[in-house]
Parts: C-alpha cells; structure tokens; sequence
C-alpha cells in the first residue's frame, strides 16, 4: 500500500507539474489523488500480501483494495524444527493468491529457533494461546484448519487436542461470559460446540514430512542408512534437541507413562487427541519416497515398512510432477485389530510403532507421496517440500500447489 501511496503522489506531482490542477487548488489535488488511486488500485492484484502485527503475532490476508469483506477461513501454518514462521512465506502466499476472499493465513511465530527444543507439549500449549489470540482479533471465522511441517505436524496434533477438549467442557464460554448464573456452562452451548476446534468447524488437518510414528529405529531417519548401531546411538542422545528430542526418539516415560507420541495415538483423560483429529474434514499426508535425510517414508506416510509402494509402479502427475503416489487409507475394523498392550517404559519401540500405526489409521488419510528424483534439490527434499526458502527450494511449488488446488473451504 506503501508504494501505492507513492505513485499516486508522483503522478499527482507531475500532473500539476504540467499545469493540469492549480497549485493553490488543494481540493483538486485532493479528489485527482482519490481518481489515480482507484486507477492504480485496479491493476493491483487483489492477493497482494498485507501484513500486520498484532500482539507479536503474525496475520496474512488478501489486500482489500475493492470491495470490503470478511474471510471465514482460518489456517493456520507451523514450522519444524528450527523453523520459524517465514518457512511458510511462499506457501501462504499461494493459499492467498487462490482463495483472497476466503482465507487468513497465519503462519505460528511462538515456536521458532531453539524454541523447538521445548518439547511437542510445551510447543502445543504456546500453539493453543497463540490460536486464540487470533480467533479473538478475527471474530467473524467460522471454519479453521491446520498445516504442519515435519515437527510442527506434532505440534498442532497436540494443540488440536487441546482446543478440541477446552471446547467440550465449555471454557471458552467461560472466559467469554457464555455461562449460567451458578457459573457452569450453558449445556446448549456445550452441544453447539461439540467436535469444534476452538469453537470452529475443523476443515483440513495437514502434515509435511512429519513423523507420525516418532524417529526411534526401523530406519525412521534415513540418515542413518538403517544401521542399528546409528539408531541406537542417535536414540542415547536425544537430550541434544531437549525435551523435543526425547519425544521424538520415543526415549520419554514422565512419571512412568508411555512416550508422548504414543499417547497421542489416542484419547487420554484430560487430552483426546484422536477424536480432535477426527473431528476434521479430511486428514492429508504429504510424504518424501527419496531423499528426505531427516524423516523416513513410514513414519510421513504412517505406513509399515512392508506397505511403503514399489519406485517402479510410481506414476508421476502431469500437473505435479513431483507428486507420484495417491491413496486414501481403509479404516481398520475392530476384527482387524489385535490389541495390543501399553506398558510405559517396558514397551519395546517395535511395539510401540505398531500400535501408532493402528491408532492412526482408525481415521481416513489422504496420503500424498513425493519423490524430487531428477532435481537439483534433492539433497534438500525435507525442506523442498515446504519450499522453505524459494531460492533453493523453488522445486516443490507444485507439491504446495496440490495442496492449495485440493484444500477444502
């Protein structure tokens, strides 16, 4: 808008310049301003990005250069493991460009660098308020949906969970006043809210490159070529990447329960994880074949290694090149299911991604799979996915592409 601004003062300048509108007719140079502004305002385009800050938090929307209007779409968008909010710059940007009237992009700024380190719960719970922030300043949306990138997959699994369970037992309605006279919950508001997130419609969960099943073994992170002594090793130092490290490596066990990862495999007491996350629309996994040094093919795609497609029945997509895969999971029924028991710390992680595996897919996912074979960036395919940075990673725009041509609003 900035530059708007100065363009129409240049021309204003020259036009009074060439004599077209007296120096001393202010009212005239005022009302030609107005004119070249509403020239110039339609051969902007309407996705232009328009940013504010608010209470350090960060909103994206469509520039309101026409006619006002509301969007009623929240999505928000969270980084990884020391990312921060900018690694979803070109992706929001591309959600704007599509849908200007429908959607506010809000790209997490409240876990970034070494915040990352804090662990998925610590994360989830700074993700929550900063949820809330927002809805409180965007009063009119209606629906909300979330997009997560290797690590802040997690993260806003968790965060889902919270929302979904302060939604039931009526406490938003309680910091908002929505409460009978003895101060318990209104039981018709509480049924309004029923299986909303943060007291929205949950639309689309989706996750890049996350990994569902944890990285403990069975070759989770490619680096480490699938060697056990590697594995092993990487597991015994998962304290490096603090309390997130130890979630991710499944090496936690806080006053004897199982690992986190695992108890977000269902529903808790106070936290029910699964029935936030079918509480959504559609569930999309989009996952790296090849090349993802960070997080394995199974873990992304929540599949067991016996499961993962042959490379040769790929068939890469005119419009997406690099997408080569698509399915939807089959729901497990309970004749299927062999129970499996949880043990805490005596629970060998063999077992463990077993039963992950078999919670998850309790719901439908929409798995995506994407191989960079042939690109220059393969060597950064985690981040490439994301394109994190269009400079180096420009070659994933069509995977972000897919993702915005098959959003849900």
């Amino acid at each position: 808008m900035a530059s708007l601004e100065l363009l129409a003062s240049s021309e204003t300048a020259d036009d009074a310049g060439r004599g077209r509108i007296s120096s001393n007719g202010r009212d005239e140079i005022k009302e030609s301003t107005k004119k070249i502004k509403k020239r110039r305002a339609k051969s902007v385009p309407k996705f232009g990005c328009l940013r504010r800050e608010h209470d350090g938090v960060q909103e994206m929307e469509a520039d309101r250069t026409e006619e006002p209007f509301s969007p009623t779409h929240l999505v928000i968008m969270v980084n990884g493991l020391i990312g921060s909010a900018q690694n979803w710059k070109f992706a929001a940007k591309q959600f704007l460009k599509r849908y200007p009237k429908d959607v506010i992009v809000h790209c997490s700024k409240v876990n970034s660098a070494r915040l990352t380190f804090d662990g998925v719960d610590v994360m989830g719970n700074r993700l929550v308020e900063e949820v809330l922030l927002v809805i409180k300043q965007y009063p009119y949306v209606q629906k909300i949906s979330f997009i997560g990138h290797s690590l802040g997959g997690l993260v806003a699994r968790y965060a889902t969970a919270r929302l979904y369970e302060r939604d039931s037992t009526g406490e938003l309605a309680q910091e908002n006043g929505d409460t009978n006279n003895d101060g318990s919950s209104n039981p018709c508001l509480q049924e309004k809210l029923k299986g909303k997130i943060a007291g929205l419609e949950p639309m689309n969960f989706i996750s890049v490159a996350t990994p569902h099943l944890g990285s403990r073994g069975h070759k989770q992170v490619p680096i480490f070529c699938g060697l056990y002594t590697l594995e092993k090793a990487a597991s015994h130092t998962s304290w490096l990447f603090g309390r997130s490290g130890k979630h991710l490596f499944l090496t936690d066990c806080d006053n004897g329960k199982p690992p986190l990862l695992l108890q977000m495999a269902g529903d808790c007491e106070d936290l029910k994880f699964m029935s936030a996350l079918q509480s959504f629309r559609r569930r999309v996994a989009y996952a790296n074949a090849r090349f993802d040094h960070l997080v394995g093919w199974s873990t992304s795609s929540i599949r067991r290694r016996n499961e993962l497609p042959k490379h040769q029945h790929f068939m890469r997509h005119e419009k997406y090149p690099h997408i080569v895969n698509e399915e939807v999971t089959k729901i497990l029924s309970p004749q299927q299911e062999v129970p499996l028991e949880v043990k805490g710390n005596g629970y060998k992680w063999i077992d463990m991604e077993e039963e992950m595996i078999r919670s998850l897919l309790k719901v439908s996912w929409e798995r995506v799979d994407v191989n960079f074979k042939g690109s220059k960036q393969t060597l950064f395919a985690h981040s490439t996915i994301q394109v994190k940075n269009y400079c180096i990673n420009s070659d994933g725009k069509d995977v972000i592409q897919h993702m915005v041509d098959n959003f849900l609003l």
